[in-house]
């Protein structure tokens, strides 16, 4: 399963059909792309993937597992290496098809048309309201540094203000989206890595408390607390969903996604086994800011909350700056195929912009609706919907991969990997699936709605298509 992705591709089969070459529309215009434009490179390809893997939820991630007991890092385990054989799939599909847009390019070629479309239409939904509950959680973590939470319209003002810089990162060109994803990337991760590897100067087993701390058994336990981890490691699909913007991306997709998948398991696993060793259980169960008091116990004082909300701040502006760029890609891809409006198939500078200042604008709606509406309504189920959303394209990722496997596609399958490459795609389905189950009955009911709310514009797309093509005929 550590696989990290370095070994050079198979030799094609004989007479093997090519594989789709990147669309032209995926290269950026001959006279920008020397200043603006830089194709990724594998290191912000992975800075990309892990960036958007690892948020802010890393800082509470302790705490909330801590009831369960240690048992919680089983549950840790199994979910990464559901992650990494998730990854190692998307790697494959990247590596035969390297076009920007991801699990919708492979469901479109595997079931046509609606499935690509519902694809494209899940994922861009749970960016531009995860986008939204970004910057409303980051906000917190600025009000450590500077009170902005005094006052709603303050708040309002600096989450939407943590939207917008991203955004404009991203209009300047994919050249400043990777530079400020690669400085991020390398600012949250080495004080998280710090407190990781710290902490175990500091440990005392003494501080796990019981193996298994709740009244469930031990298969329940670790189901309780997969259920609150299952969603650590949304954003795997990243690279293959720019890879119309990464350098080589038959080579580079499948490593980025994996490496940037084990170093997000690294900083994950090592992280929270810190906290457990470092903070007393009984305090852990209790804490609001368990790398906050891991810090204090490690070095004395309490100057531990500003250094992690610092981190925690940085690491959410840094999401912000990848997810940003995902939100306009998958409608990017759908749009030059007919199935979003053609609007957002604009792309200047490497990026796709119109798509990228139509999830500014929606984000930005939901952020004010955020704080004038209060602490509970619409904002919260909108949330809770993406935990289901967020899941489909990786369904239909994974299941396209075992059309191509079962129908035995010689432009799909390399016969000497079929066995690897089946069992993975399997198992990565089997940890779709069961992200969808941990989403719980209400997101999955409220996210099958706004699934299919998008039908209608599917219909209309889809007819507009037809009547082009009949006239073309």
């Amino acid at each position: 399963m550590h696989d990290t992705g370095t070994a050079p591709p198979p030799a094609p089969a004989p007479q093997q059909d090519p594989a789709p070459a990147p669309d032209a529309g995926d290269r950026p215009a001959p006279d920008d792309r020397a200043t603006h434009t830089r194709r990724f490179g594998l290191p912000v390809a992975t800075c990309l993937v892990m960036g958007n893997i690892i948020g802010g939820g890393i800082f509470l991630l302790p705490a909330s597992v801590a009831p369960f007991g240690t048992i919680s890092l089983v549950a840790f385990a199994i979910l990464t290496a559901g992650a990494i054989a998730l990854a190692l799939v998307f790697g494959r599909l990247a590596e035969r098809d390297p076009r920007t847009g991801g699990p919708y390019v492979y469901a479109r070629e595997a079931f046509g048309d609606f499935a690509g479309f519902l694809a494209a239409w899940s994922y861009w939904i749970t960016t531009w309201v995860s986008n939204a509950a970004l910057a409303v959680a980051a906000v917190g973590y600025l009000d450590v540094l500077l009170p902005v939470a005094d006052h709603r319209w303050s708040a309002c003002l600096a989450a939407l203000t943590l939207q917008f810089l991203p955004a404009l990162a991203n209009l300047a060109g994919t050249r400043y989206v990777g530079a400020v994803q690669l400085v991020a990337t390398v600012l949250k991760f080495l004080p998280l890595l710090l407190v990781a590897v710290g902490g175990l100067f500091f440990f005392d087993p003494a501080n796990l408390g019981p193996f298994q701390a709740g009244g469930e058994g031990p298969v329940g336990a670790v189901s309780a607390s997969a259920a609150i981890l299952l969603f650590s490691y949304l954003g795997v699909e990243s690279a293959a969903v720019s890879a119309g913007e990464v350098r080589d991306p038959r080579r580079n997709v499948g490593r980025a996604t994996i490496l940037g998948t084990l170093g997000a398991a690294l900083v994950y696993l090592l992280g929270t086994l810190a906290v457990f060793g470092t903070v007393a259980h009984d305090k852990l169960v209790a804490s609001t800011a368990p790398f906050s008091d891991a810090v204090n116990v490690m070095f004395g004082g309490s100057w531990g909350g500003t250094a992690v909300a610092l981190a925690a701040l940085v690491s959410m502006v840094g999401a912000l700056n990848g997810w940003t760029l995902l939100s306009a890609q998958a409608p990017y891809a759908a749009a030059k195929d007919g199935l979003f409006p053609r609007a957002f198939a604009t792309k200047r500078r490497g990026v796709p912009t119109v798509g990228v200042l139509v999830t500014v604008v929606l984000a930005g709606l939901l952020t004010v609706y955020n704080y004038t509406a209060g602490s509970s309504g619409v904002f919260e189920v909108l949330v809770l919907v993406t935990t289901f959303t967020a899941t489909v394209p990786y369904l239909l990722a994974t299941a396209a991969q075992i059309y191509f496997l079962a129908s035995g596609r010689r432009d799909r399958v390399d016969r000497r990997r079929l066995a690897r490459d089946a069992v993975l795609a399997a198992a990565a389905f089997g940890f779709s699936l069961w992200l969808v189950a941990g989403a719980g009955y209400a997101a999955v009911y409220q996210g099958v709605l706004f699934l299919f709310a998008g039908v209608l514009l599917y219909a209309w797309m889809a007819a507009r298509k037809q009547r082009a093509a009949d006239h073309s005929g």
